[in-house]
């Protein structure tokens, strides 16, 4: 029999909730108070993991809601703006990304132009899973309705995002990594030269960093966004190993919704053979051992090594001996072996890594959780506790916090973060039956 919550895990629980409540907006879910007033896409799919065991009325109205950002082509926007909200409540807002003025946009919503990584067959699936015998017809209904914008989803980012054609997806963006001021992308981004800038910043980083994010995106508009211009001028574009990891869980996931529903999954099982081949092709770095992003328009890997060089542990056929040094190393004094609460988001000996810089060296509940993940798919127990333990840990000493130092646990960023309470329900209703509500 599975095991009841203890008293602990039942108010962590219960303020996990209470979190989620609480930064529901009646149709969406926000990153957390004031800051993130709108809708990102891979927060919403974190937050759906946690919406699954908790309210699944809302999940689906959660995914619901973001897809109905999505664009003909199939881009899935990595914000869909809440338009009641003042006009300056986030930069950037609509105004810097126009996509009223793009055909292929929806009309009636203001959304961005990038993507982000694709975990949303993957949430879909696991919401599913989580369905009470009782609720079976009634999610296998939602999955029909919900699994064309996926394989939409799914095809954009094979035919518009895979610029060298082979079989990965490229970012064209910080920001569609998920990881937004990481230090892999201090190369690429040094080439990337922006006009003196012209705006006021209302959250993180600043800087010249920022400049050249508003000039991406700036050329990226300008453009319309097009395939060919991604393709052949875009000045950034990179295979990043999170991100091609994730989009491989999900085609798999996708391919068991095929099933699920009556469709073909077969598509979608080559599709994931095919990027599985390229994640050991092009981002295996043999010397180092790991994963490195590559920046496609130097054809190198980028040399520093960050919490992205595990994310391939998501891949279920992932050879034994790329597992075992993946574990080697997260284990070693670079990563969970000197961090008091792992794992931080960047090397710890490397010159880039800052405990306290947003995605420069903090531990993240997300980064944390898709490493959990990874690890109870090859069977590695004694990482899946370490990383179950220490997030709960994080958590229960300093809240729900967007971030955290990876140290002392300290918290940081944003308050009542929704992807940190979100993936500890499900980190809890992993190990163990909630308590009825």
């Amino acid at each position: 029999m599975t095991t009841r919550l203890t008293g602990d895990e039942t108010a962590l629980w219960e303020a996990a909730a209470r979190v989620l409540d609480a930064n529901w907006t009646g149709t969406a879910t926000i990153p957390s108070p004031g800051l993130y007033p709108h809708q990102w896409s891979w927060d919403s799919a974190f937050v759906c993991m946690g919406l699954a065991r908790h309210r699944r009325d809302r999940a689906e109205q959660e995914l619901l809601s973001l897809f109905r950002g999505q664009w003909a082509d199939g881009l899935l926007p990595h914000i869909v703006f809440n338009r009641t909200l003042a006009r300056h409540a986030y930069f950037p807002g609509p105004e810097l990304w126009r996509s009223d003025r793009q055909p292929g946009a929806p009309r009636g919503v203001h959304t961005s132009g990038l993507t982000q990584p694709p975990l949303h067959a993957l949430a879909a699936l696991r919401l599913h899973e989580c369905a009470h015998p009782s609720e079976a017809e009634r999610s296998r209904a939602f999955l029909q309705r919900l699994y064309p914008m996926l394989v939409e989803q799914h095809r954009y980012l094979a035919q518009s995002r895979d610029l060298c054609s082979s079989g990965l997806m490229s970012i064209c963006h910080p920001w569609e990594s998920g990881l937004d001021n990481s230090p892999a992308w201090d190369d690429p981004l040094s080439a990337v030269q922006p006009p003196p800038a012209h705006y006021t910043r209302r959250s993180h980083p600043t800087g010249e960093d920022y400049d050249r994010y508003v000039w991406l995106v700036t050329l990226l508009r300008e453009s319309g966004y097009g395939t060919g211009y991604l393709r052949d001028a875009h000045p950034f574009a990179v295979e990043d190993p999170l991100v091609n990891a994730t989009y491989l869980a999900s085609t798999h996931a996708l391919a068991e919704l095929a099933q699920i529903i009556g469709r073909d999954p077969v598509p979608h099982q080559e599709r994931a053979q095919r990027i599985h081949r390229a994640l050991l092709d092009r981002l295996w770095d043999c010397d180092a051992g790991c994963f490195r992003a590559r920046d496609i328009r130097a054809d190198t890997l980028l040399p520093v090594v960050t919490v992205t060089a595990f994310a391939p542990l998501l891949d279920p056929e992932l050879p034994t001996p790329h597992v075992r040094n993946l574990v080697d190393l997260l284990l070693s004094a670079r990563f969970a072996g000197a961090a008091g609460y792992p794992v931080p988001t960047c090397d710890l000996q490397a010159p880039t890594f800052d405990r306290h810089a947003y995605w420069r060296g903090p531990t993240w509940v997300n980064t944390n959780w898709l490493l959990w993940l990874g690890a109870l798919g090859h069977g590695l127990g004694v990482i899946a506790d370490l990383l179950y333990g220490s997030t709960l840990r994080l958590v229960r000493q300093s809240g729900f916090r967007e971030f955290f130092d990876p140290f002392d646990g300290s918290g940081h960023g944003s308050h009542d973060y929704s992807w940190s309470a979100a993936l500890i329900l499900d980190l809890l209703g992993a190990r163990r039956a909630p308590q009825a509500a």
